[in-house]
C-alpha cells in the first residue's frame, strides 16, 4: 500500500505523485520537509543504513542529512550545494575536491575577552575540541545566499549562535558583525570526516547572555590574550588532553592577535580585507 504524502500532511509539493509506503513514516527525519528535501533523502538511504554511522548522535545525523552547504569554488563563487554529510566525507573531499562556504565568529565582551567554546563530545567533526565562539555554515536558503555586504553569511551567524549558545538575535544584530577576512583551508578530523572550507572570519564585540545548547557545546569560557596563549601552549604540549580545531588555530596562528588590537581600539573597519582569499 502506498499513501499520499501531500494528502495527509498538506506539502507544499509540485508534483501530486509522490508517495511514501507506510513504513517510511517512521523516518528519523522530523516533517515536514521538501520535496527536494525527501528525494535527496532517497539518495541518501544507503549512507543512513550504514553500520559505520549506527554510533552517530541523532540531533547530529538529522543535521548532516538536512543541511544544505553551499558549494564554492576557490574564488569563493557559488556552483551547488550538497548535504553537510556529503561535503565532510574525506573521500568526497579528496575525490571531488568539495569546497564548501562557512564561517567563523570570535565575540568578545566589553572587557574584549574572547568567548570560547568546546564542541560536545556528539559533533561528527572534531569533538571535544575548543575553538572559537562559533563555527558553523551558511545554508542553501536565500537569506544566507546574500552577498552583498556578506549579508547572508552574517544572517547564518546570527542564527546558529542562538542554536548552539542560545544568544538571542537582540543580542548580536547583523549589522553587529565585522567581516575582516576569508581563508580556505582543508583539514581531516579523522579516517573518515573532515573540512574543505572558505571560511568568513566574523568579528563582534557585545556583552550577551549565553545558554550553551548540550547537543552542539560541552563547555564555554572567556579567555585574555594571555589564557588564550597558555592555552595554545598546553594544547600544543598535550596537557589535559587539550585540543583546538585547526581553523581556530590558523586564525590564531596567521590574524588573531593583531586583529584583536583593533577590537581594544575600535578600529575593526581598518583591518577589513575581503578581496583576499588566505590560502592555509
Amino acid at each position: 500500500m502506498q499513501t499520499n504524502v501531500s494528502s495527509l500532511f498538506n506539502f507544499p509539493f509540485d508534483s501530486p505523485q509522490i508517495y511514501l509506503s507506510p513504513i517510511s513514516l517512521f523516518d528519523p527525519f522530523p516533517f515536514p520537509f521538501s520535496r527536494r528535501k525527501l528525494l535527496t533523502f532517497r539518495g541518501f538511504s544507503a549512507a543512513m543504513t550504514d553500520s559505520k554511522d549506527a554510533g552517530m548522535d541523532a540531533v547530529q545525523r538529522r543535521l548532516m542529512f538536512e543541511d544544505e552547504c553551499i558549494l564554492v569554488d576557490e574564488t569563493d563563487r557559488v556552483v551547488g550545494h550538497d548535504s553537510k554529510y556529503n561535503c565532510h566525507l574525506m573521500e568526497n573531499i579528496e575525490a571531488k575536491n568539495l569546497l564548501h562556504r562557512a564561517f567563523s565568529v570570535f565575540l568578545f565582551n566589553s572587557n574584549y575577552e574572547l568567548l570560547l567554546q568546546q564542541r560536545s563530545k556528539a559533533k561528527v567533526t572534531f569533538p571535544l575540541v575548543w575553538t572559537n565562539t562559533c563555527c558553523s555554515h551558511p545554508l542553501y536558503r536565500e537569506s544566507e545566499l546574500i552577498e552583498e555586504n556578506t549579508l547572508g553569511v552574517r544572517n547564518a551567524a546570527q542564527r546558529k549562535l542562538l542554536d548552539e549558545l542560545g544568544i538571542v538575535a537582540e543580542d548580536v544584530p547583523v549589522d553587529e558583525f565585522t567581516a575582516l577576512g576569508r581563508m580556505l583551508y582543508k583539514a581531516p578530523s579523522d579516517g573518515k570526516w573532515g573540512e574543505h572550507e572558505v571560511d568568513y572570519l566574523l568579528f563582534i564585540v557585545r556583552d550577551v547572555k549565553v545558554q550553551p545548547n548540550p547537543d552542539e557545546v560541552a563547555d564555554i569560557k572567556y579567555v585574555s590574550r594571555e589564557e588564550l596563549k597558555e592555552l595554545v601552549k598546553k594544547a600544543d604540549a598535550g596537557e589535559e588532553g587539550l585540543k583546538l580545531s585547526p581553523w581556530f588555530r590558523l586564525v590564531v596562528d596567521n590574524f588573531l592577535m593583531k586583529w584583536w588590537d583593533h577590537v581594544e581600539k575600535g578600529t575593526l573597519s581598518e583591518a577589513i580585507d575581503m578581496k583576499t582569499i588566505h590560502k592555509l
